[in-house]
């Protein structure tokens, strides 16, 4: 049986949001709920996170906020939902709010578009070398055309190799047959022969072999204790010489110190990062090199996606605060 309010909210929910989100959505959370909101988008230390879900109905936390087994504890009895912003929910210790029962939500489906946009940019723009060529000319170091300038490696008949083929990857396999990529994946799960027919996507089983035949991989799965370190340095040696890696996922997905001695190396002709194990730490030979994309987490940044990512937090909000289950239920709380 699944937890839900015993009755609808006598008073409006106290919310709680731990970063500034769009403008539309703050206004339209003032309208309807006791809310406190984050104008500064500072984000929480523990103690103030500590103190907010000791205050409120609802908290609204982001990946930025790590919502561990001993804050969960440590929440005030009123806490019966947690809204995340975003579809991930690696910073939220799961089990520990089912126990407290606890319902937790997040925002699934509105980022895979802009994500798979980005995916697809760092997959052009790593074999192109656009990093490079942006470099030099705000350098003022370019000397002009060159029959054998800056030479990088054509999209068309090279193997991308998916790792992780929820909607985001699928959405990156359906734009990258417009450039001619020859897509080969693997998931926990094989696809429907249909849908791969649709994607024009070969199933790998193993995610070995995958990597052995990627001339670009990218990596499109969740991050768990199994997908910890994917990417490590055995794995990498199978890779061809002179391919690359693509990660819009998460950071720790990688081995980072076996990455960047592969780039190093020259093994690795180049890497598409937007996510990092330290965030917002980059390590400064990721940095230094001149064919790694180091990219700002900017793969859902985009005004239509957190705008709708705002609105399925109240929509969530709004479900639980009236008794109902809400529609994007990550944790069936049991009572």
């Amino acid at each position: 049986m699944t937890q839900r309010p015993p009755r609808p909210l006598a008073a409006p929910a106290r919310v709680i949001v731990t970063r500034h989100l769009m403008p539309g959505v703050e206004a339209r959370m003032r309208e309807l709920f006791d809310v406190v909101l984050n104008e500064s988008d500072t984000p929480l230390t523990r103690d103030q996170l500590a103190a907010a879900m000791q205050d409120c109905d609802v908290l609204v936390p982001t990946v930025t906020d790590r919502i561990d087994a001993d804050l969960i504890a440590g929440a005030g009895d009123r806490l019966g939902l947690i809204a995340s912003f975003g579809a991930g929910t690696e910073h939220i210790d799961l089990a520990a709010a089912a126990g407290r029962k606890i319902i937790v939500t997040n925002t699934p489906g509105v980022f895979t578009d802009d994500t798979a946009d980005l995916a697809m940019a760092a997959i052009i723009g790593v074999p192109r070398r656009i990093r490079e060529g942006t470099a030099l000319v705000r350098r003022g170091e370019w000397t002009g055309w060159a029959p054998s300038g800056l030479l990088g490696r054509k999209l068309a008949g090279k193997v991308l190799g998916i790792v992780g083929m929820g909607r985001i990857g699928q959405a990156v396999a359906h734009r990258a047959r417009a450039f001619g990529l020859e897509i080969a994946y693997t998931n926990r799960k094989r696809l429907p022969e249909a849908l791969e027919r649709m994607l024009g996507a070969r199933y790998v089983a193993d995610v070995d072999a995958l990597m052995a035949e990627a001339d670009i991989l990218t990596l499109h799965c969740p991050l768990t204790e199994e997908t910890r370190h994917l990417v490590d340095a055995r794995r990498i040696a199978l890779m061809k010489p002179g391919s690359s890696i693509v990660n819009t996922a998460r950071g720790e997905l990688i081995d980072q110190e076996a990455l960047i001695a592969a780039l190093e190396a020259g093994h690795l002709a180049g890497a598409g990062l937007d996510v990092y194990p330290d965030e917002p730490k980059v390590d400064p030979r990721l940095i230094a090199h001149p064919n790694v994309m180091t990219l700002p987490h900017i793969g859902s940044a985009t005004a239509e996606g957190r705008e709708d990512s705002g609105h399925k937090v109240i929509a969530n909000i709004r479900m639980w605060a009236d008794g109902h289950r809400p529609p994007d239920q990550v944790l069936t709380a049991l009572i």
